[in-house]
């Protein structure tokens, strides 16, 4: 792993999350050596491959009064790139019209993003804050996404391969 991937996020947990992990006995277990380990600040390098080659993922957002929403997004490898260790950017192709992810992310930028790779159980989580691009520089990246939206990364959380069941793809 690259050195800066032992660096986390400043504010580790919010109120929630802390009075969670009291109320439920874990509150002693986030000491710095845990958290290097399992909250970053940043994509490492050694992760930018598999990312580029997911198939899909699914993505979280939620409108100004915290409706939320998880969509699946598809489209075969190369549908997610990543433009730095802090940056990623996906294309938006037109589906049924709704615009719920992109509605919400017109009033809230906060979104969550999973990977799950099924054929070996890894799971990475990247959250951060959105931008939509309908023309532009970004819109290259995608020769035919309607939009492309861009993540600034704020926080990266791998995943064990627990509860994750393999499933394999039949043919090509």
């Amino acid at each position: 792993m690259s050195m800066r991937s032992t660096e986390a996020p400043k504010n580790k947990f919010h109120s929630g999350e802390i009075e969670a992990q009291y109320l439920w006995g874990v509150d002693g277990q986030w000491d710095d050596k845990r958290t290097e380990k399992l909250l970053w600040s940043h994509i490492p390098n050694e992760y930018h491959k598999r990312i580029e080659q997911t198939q899909f993922f699914f993505l979280a957002t939620s409108n100004a009064n915290g409706q939320c929403d998880c969509s699946f997004k598809g489209g075969g490898p190369n549908l997610v790139r990543v433009l730095s260790e802090t940056r990623l950017a996906f294309p938006d192709f037109d589906g049924n019209g709704a615009f719920m992810s992109l509605g919400n992310i017109l009033q809230n930028p906060q979104v969550g993003m999973l990977f799950i790779d099924f054929a070996g159980g890894a799971r990475l989580r990247v959250n951060g804050s959105a931008q939509i691009h309908d023309d532009g520089e970004m819109m290259k990246l995608f020769n035919t996404a309607s939009r492309v939206v861009v993540v600034d990364i704020n926080l990266v959380v791998p995943n064990c391969k627990a509860y994750i069941p393999i499933i394999k793809t039949i043919g090509s």
